[in-house]
């Protein structure tokens, strides 16, 4: 007996048996594909593609690895194992029809068991209801209800990935719990915006918002309020326009020119967008300072989500601390693509340690993100102090101060060590590179 005849014969049988497809709100994903196969030269490598998916309430539970009936159960141990730290289930099996092995990556215990678990037990070993709470828990209500809205494909043309989908899930679980502070750590190009939009997606529909996310979602009395801050109006107008599934009068692109036409921030709305710079621009009728962001109760916003939050935001020296500090009571939720390091320690204090985690190693290894080689070039000038020698092109300069690299191309331009990189960069593959520049000034160099 051939494999899919084992899973035809054997294994769908039980899975049926186990109410899997059969109980309302389960559901039986067969070959998912987790991975998208790495890209190589002349192809993709190997996809990750996993035998069997189990869904309850519109959460992934559990991942099975099939056999053929003529192979040890033990064969798709470490495969089923692989599969579930991919998609971070905590219950994953390994099968050959005859045998179930079932294992906990929780708790590590393994072995075989007589049945797959039922959809409810299976819910309930991910999610065991806490008994003799000092006060009513709503968030497993909460849970259940944001589970229940399925993410928005936008009539099909969007398809999240597994690790966005992990991303929103952990959000979710995090507002659920009422969590105030909450950091995920995405590389760049892994999708950020989308993942942004599918938390905005699902609490819109289940009108979570903080005055009832403490009570039961039925009661919950309004649509919430949720502010997309960004520090570049690219990306905020990049985000306005990835939210069109929005009815078009729940998205309000907040910007300088409109508040001054109407004499006031706009209010009318469920999703805001703006730049920090806008928010912390305005003046008072005597022409003094009086930002923008002021004109908002403090608990007007109830999630605000902080693009590339590590560029400043969250940093302690920074004026933009204050529009976060101001909106206190809501729920922050911070989107960076740069880990842990001695330059942003700050983002990590203020937000915590992030609840997921998908680095750029790991995107390029599931295809989906492109490889990429570094060409490291040696210069011999990693900084710079001016002499009565060098000629002085345009600004000021002061004599005797050492500039150090990282100055460079920000306070200070030093045109020939520009061409000379230049020369260098024309030496490389033209069709294999991308350019990446800091401010518009040295693109135009």
């Amino acid at each position: 007996m051939n494999e899919s005849e084992t899973r035809a014969e054997l294994i769908d049988p039980k899975l049926r048996e186990a109410g899997w497809g059969m109980v309302e709100g389960s559901k039986v994903l067969r070959e998912y594909q987790i991975t998208a196969g790495k890209i190589q030269v002349g192809g993709r490598g190997k996809k990750q593609i996993a035998d069997y998916v189990l869904v309850y309430k519109g959460t992934k539970l559990a991942v099975i690895e099939a056999k053929s009936a003529i192979q040890e159960v033990g064969e798709g141990v470490m495969q089923a194992k692989q599969y579930a730290d991919k998609l971070k289930l905590q219950t994953t099996y390994s099968t050959n029809g005859r045998q179930i092995y079932q294992i906990c990556m929780e708790t590590g215990a393994e072995g075989l068991v007589d049945d797959f678990l039922n959809p409810e037990q299976l819910w309930e070993k991910t999610f065991p209801v806490k008994l003799a709470e000092e006060q009513e828990d709503f968030s497993e209500e909460w849970r259940a209800r944001f589970a229940s809205v399925p993410f928005e494909d936008k009539s099909g043309s969007w398809e999240l990935r597994y690790y966005q989908e992990i991303a929103v899930a952990k959000t979710l679980e995090a507002l659920a719990k009422q969590k105030d502070r909450v950091l995920l750590t995405l590389a760049t190009g892994t999708g950020k915006t989308a993942i942004s939009f599918q938390i905005a997606w699902k609490i819109f529909q289940t009108r979570w918002n903080l005055q009832d996310r403490n009570t039961s979602p039925d009661q919950a009395s309004r649509r919430p309020r949720v502010l997309f801050l960004a520090d570049r109006n690219i990306l905020a107008n990049q985000a306005y326009n990835s939210f069109s599934a929005f009815p078009e009068d729940a998205l309000v692109r907040i910007k300088p020119d409109a508040i001054k036409k109407n004499g006031r921030v706009p209010t009318n709305g469920s999703l805001f967008f703006t730049i920090f710079q806008t928010f912390m621009s305005g003046t008072d009728k005597e022409g003094k300072p009086a930002p923008y962001f002021g004109e908002y109760p403090p608990d007007y916003f109830d999630l605000i989500i902080i693009d590339e939050c590590h560029r400043g935001g969250a940093q302690d020296e920074s004026n933009w601390r204050a529009i976060l500090e101001y909106f206190a009571p809501a729920v922050q939720l911070g989107l960076t693509a740069t880990p842990k390091r001695k330059d942003n320690v700050d983002t990590y204090r203020y937000f915590g340690e992030p609840i997921y985690v998908y680095s750029l190693k790991e995107g390029i290894n599931d295809g989906f993100l492109t490889p990429f080689k570094v060409k490291r070039v040696q210069t011999t000038l990693d900084d710079y102090i001016y002499t009565s020698d060098d000629e002085l092109l345009e600004g000021e300069i002061e004599a005797g101060k050492r500039y150090e690299e990282k100055e460079f191309n920000r306070t200070i331009e030093i045109v020939e060590r520009e061409k000379r990189r230049v020369q260098i960069l024309l030496t490389v593959d033209q069709k294999k590179k991308r350019l990446f520049f800091a401010p518009i000034r040295h693109m135009r160099h």
